[in-house]
């Protein structure tokens, strides 16, 4: 008996000698730091995500470490657990406000952030812990902005410049025209053009717009954002004018809806359409293509604008198609009827420019191809990069003699005019884009806007200007 009770003590031993062995080799939770990155300022958030389940969990404190002075942001047994959110079964997300509005004694300089958590092993036997710091900058003022340029006269559905200043200088900053952010960028000396002055050494140079959806009196100001959340904007457009837009009623009929609908389809398995049957009514695929096919065509276009070069690659007015008939003309707003009755509105945001068939299409200036082949209702399309944000459009065209990569030149032939996508005869499609937004090209075609907004003001801002 006694025998038998050795035995069954030390199985008992040895079974929990395994587990506590296995205990001691369970994984402390991993932590990551997600926010903020560098900074920390009036207002923002820390954010942190820890590898373990909830019911693991035992412990989580974060804290904040600045001039000998340790500030609690979150424990697990405290008023904060609420802002402990589940990712999945094995990821934990604590998400808090974190800036000088939430923590009164932040001071501007250096901070560390720490975490620490603990998690229970198999059957609770022990706990392992694991602690991770960050070393951040408190950054409580915010930026500071010159406006550099003078003369600044917006017209509706058109494109300006701004020239101006941030201190400091890494951050992010632009024209912001209602919601819509047109980014900032260094100002070049090449980007002046020969003779001139030299370039203030912080100075930025932004293309912007007011874009014929935006009523004439949407807020425009030049901004600056940091990291941590500081802004300072300020206004600084001199005056706003109205412009006229056209007003046309499109006629469809079955000939030219049948024409372009199977085409556009066979090019576009975005829109999961299948191929209609022939005979079949294609209005319903017409007006997806008019409506939600020209809204993807339009994010595309926009994410192109974001690998514009940093530095100018034009000099001098765009060129129009030569000799060329307007047939349509820019923010057209059109009414759609089909057998007597309204089926469909849209903006034209572009010039029809026609001549004759198949007559050659060249670059308006100097640039980079960022887009050669076929892109929804424009059809066979180009786009070229200016840089600054500057692009110009090249639509339904018959053939592309570019390539995406390509560098042009003012003049240079990127291919020929055609009727591909949503045309209704030989012509092209040409508009000027700024971040993305289709604006009206006829102010790049004359040189003396391009004199004025352009040129003037890069020759005339510089270190003297007037905050």
């Amino acid at each position: 008996m006694g025998r038998l009770l050795a035995v069954l003590l030390l199985i008992v031993l040895v079974v929990f000698g395994g587990l506590y062995f296995a205990a001691g080799r369970t994984a402390p939770p991993a932590l990551t730091i997600d926010k903020p990155e560098r900074l920390i300022g009036q207002n923002g958030t820390v954010e942190v995500t820890a590898a373990v389940p909830r019911d693991r969990l035992s412990g989580l404190a974060i804290t904040l470490e600045q001039n000998g002075r340790s500030t609690s942001l979150f424990t697990l047994d405290g008023s904060e657990a609420s802002s402990l959110t589940p990712i999945d079964a094995t990821h934990l997300r604590v998400s808090r406000p974190l800036g000088k509005q939430s923590v009164p004694d932040l001071q501007a300089g250096g901070a560390r952030l720490v975490v620490t958590a603990s998690r229970k092993s198999f059957l609770g036997l022990r706990t392992v812990s694991s602690t991770v710091g960050k070393d951040l900058q408190v950054r409580l003022e915010p930026p500071r902005i010159t406006v550099l340029s003078t003369h600044h006269h917006l017209n509706h559905g058109g494109s300006e410049m701004l020239v101006y200043r941030t201190t400091p200088g890494d951050v992010q900053s632009g024209v912001r025209v209602g919601d819509i952010e047109y980014p900032g960028f260094p100002e070049h000396p090449g980007a002046r053009g020969s003779g001139a002055g030299a370039t203030d050494p912080g100075s930025k140079v932004a293309f912007f717009a007011l874009l014929p959806a935006q009523p004439l009196n949407t807020p425009v100001v030049a901004f600056a954002r940091d990291e941590a959340g500081n802004q300072a904007q300020v206004p600084f457009v001199d005056k706003t004018f109205e412009k006229p837009f056209k007003q046309s009623r499109i006629q469809l009929d079955d000939g030219f809806i049948n024409r372009v609908v199977p085409e556009i389809l066979a090019h576009s398995p975005e829109l999961k359409l299948p191929p209609p049957a022939a005979g079949s009514d294609m209005l319903p695929a017409f007006l997806r293509i008019n409506g939600e096919l020209r809204t993807m065509n339009s994010r595309l276009i926009a994410a192109l604008a974001a690998r514009t070069s940093p530095v100018r690659l034009w000099k001098g007015p765009f060129v129009q198609l030569g000799n060329s008939q307007v047939e349509a003309s820019f923010a057209d707003n059109r009414t759609y009827f089909y057998q007597g009755k309204e089926v469909d509105h849209q903006v034209h945001l572009g010039f029809d420019l026609a001549v004759t068939s198949r007559v050659a299409i060249v670059a308006a200036n100097d640039g980079t191809v960022l887009h050669a082949g076929w892109l929804g209702i424009y059809g066979n399309c180009v786009i070229i990069d200016h840089g600054l944000g500057v692009q110009s459009l090249y639509g339904h065209l018959s053939s592309v003699d570019v390539k995406v990569g390509d560098t042009v030149t003012r003049r240079q032939t990127i291919g020929r005019s055609g009727m591909t996508g949503l045309a209704g005869g030989d012509h092209l499609h040409f508009t000027m884009l700024v971040a993305g937004e289709a604006v009206n090209p006829v102010e790049w075609w004359d040189p003396h806007w391009i004199e004025d907004r352009v040129e003037r003001k890069l020759r005339e801002a510089g270190p003297a200007a007037t905050p």
